[in-house]
């Protein structure tokens, strides 16, 4: 179904200003490290809202941002005296049991998408961070602990509604499947993130599941990092592709999680020993379904650090002994708790079943992803600005990733890196031209335009249809 506007365009929805009650919480975003004072925020109810929002944005000159899960980490999805228009109230969801697919909203969270899949015995492929937006995480990318089995989110993206701007100043939705508009499919599956138009839902391929091992193991201190970390590099990305796990580096001690789909507890220690058997780590292992599992491991928010640095990093050889050592430096001299380096494993699914028609990923022959991250402050206590943990926690993280940089190559979208130059080709590597057409031709105007989004190729014609 297409809706387009009639001239002028109101807002409609649940609308917030500067003024209103609601508007503090209605305009703060996860990472409190970056705030903005937009000029208003629609939480859009249905498409029809996200289209009215969109044309009258157009028509009165404001700059448009996309929200759906706030976990935007630079603040990309605000703005200063623009326009955000939220989706995270479109929740929906719909499972087709004989054609395995589901259709949702693009309000739904992954855990509440996990838990309504869960409900019929299915999963998909997402990260593992609940209360981040499905959709964001998907249209960048999207890898979690069934990532190794199912793909990355975005593989599994098999169609679309997206609001888009049309016309000299109107707004339109429209269908994205293989049939309809593929090229624009082709650049949502990796770059669909604010580059193109608002994504209001999205149908996936979903997998039957039900049955998940999931595992923990700790080592104490940072001793064992070195032991662990070759282990890990040489083993859980070239296991059974059912097997997805990750490494959480603290200070003060190392974490290995992992889910094993549809196994047993026996299997996942066999595939796991050359990783358990360095040192004496303490090991976990629980049998349940995957969306009592994922619902188990999940934090509240409010109890994480109010800021966050990150830096993306992907992995195509196995990090030397020298490239770990600096790891066990930076984490040993980490200025907070909060800090960390995290990665995910790759290979099976990812590697090896690009979805049909492909995609705008372009780190799909990676071994691992990797990610140092920096945390800080207390929420509802004293703003970054003024804390003097921001600018050494700045600094470390910028210190960390440009130490790794010789061993590491490209970025991540979903967790962007501000300051790096050739951004694009970081992110999309050889598809960069191709997603700046498919641009000029879905947005010539360039509507949805953020500090690093897609910038369009000169008008012409309407680029290929993969």
């Amino acid at each position: 179904m297409t809706s387009t506007t009639a001239r002028p365009a109101e807002l409609t929805g649940r609308i917030v200003r500067p003024g209103d009650a609601d508007y503090p919480a209605a305009s703060a975003g996860y990472n409190l490290l970056f705030t903005h004072d937009p000029a208003v925020i629609v939480f859009a109810r249905e498409t029809q809202d996200v289209v009215n929002a969109l044309a009258w944005a157009r028509q009165n000159n404001v700059t448009v941002r996309v929200r759906s899960g706030r976990h935007s980490l630079e603040g990309w999805s605000n703005v200063d005296h623009g326009i955000v228009i939220d989706v995270s109230e479109m929740k929906s969801a719909t499972i087709d049991m004989a054609s395995s697919t589901a259709t949702v909203g693009a309000g739904l969270n992954q855990l509440e998408a996990v838990t309504e899949l869960g409900k019929a015995g299915v999963a998909a492929a997402t990260g593992t961070e609940g209360t981040v937006g499905l959709v964001g995480a998907t249209l960048g990318g999207g890898f979690g602990l069934l990532t190794r089995g199912f793909g990355m989110a975005s593989d599994n993206l098999l169609a679309a509604e997206v609001v888009v701007a049309s016309g000299s100043d109107g707004a339109e939705a429209i269908i994205v499947d293989e049939q309809n508009n593929s090229d624009l499919l082709w650049a949502l599956r990796g770059a669909g993130n604010g580059n193109f138009g608002i994504v209001t839902s999205l149908t996936y391929h979903v997998h039957p599941l039900t049955q998940t091992i999931y595992i923990t193991a700790g080592w104490p201190g940072l001793g064992d990092l070195p032991g662990v970390f070759d282990a890990w590099q040489r083993c859980a990305l070239h296991t059974d592709s059912r097997l997805t796990t990750q490494l959480e580096i603290n200070p003060g001690d190392v974490q290995l999680i992992g889910v094993l789909a549809a196994g047993s507890e026996a299997e996942a220690a066999q595939l796991l020993a050359p990783i358990l058997s360095v040192g004496t780590p303490t090991v976990s292992m629980t049998d349940a379904n995957w969306a009592d599992t994922y619902a188990g491991f999940q934090a509240p928010t409010f109890g994480e650090a109010a800021n966050w640095k990150f830096a993306s990093q992907f992995i195509s050889e196995p990090f030397p002994a020298e490239a770990i050592d600096l790891i066990v430096s930076f984490m040993s001299k980490a200025p907070t708790p909060e800090c960390n380096y995290f990665t995910n494993a790759f290979g099976g699914a990812v590697k090896g079943s690009e979805p049909v028609g492909g995609s705008a990923f372009a780190h799909r022959n990676a071994l691992f992803y990797a990610e140092p991250g920096a945390g800080w402050g207390t929420r509802g206590g004293i703003p970054a600005k003024a804390d003097p943990l921001t600018a050494k926690c700045q600094a470390w993280i910028a210190d960390f990733s440009e130490a790794l940089r010789p061993y590491v190559y490209g970025a991540y979208v979903n967790v962007p890196n501000a300051g790096m130059t050739d951004w694009e080709t970081a992110y999309w590597g050889p598809n960069v031209d191709r997603l700046r057409a498919i641009k000029a031709f879905y947005d010539p105007d360039n509507v949805f335009s953020f500090e690093q989004s897609v910038r369009p190729a000169q008008a012409g014609d309407r680029p290929h249809q993969p």
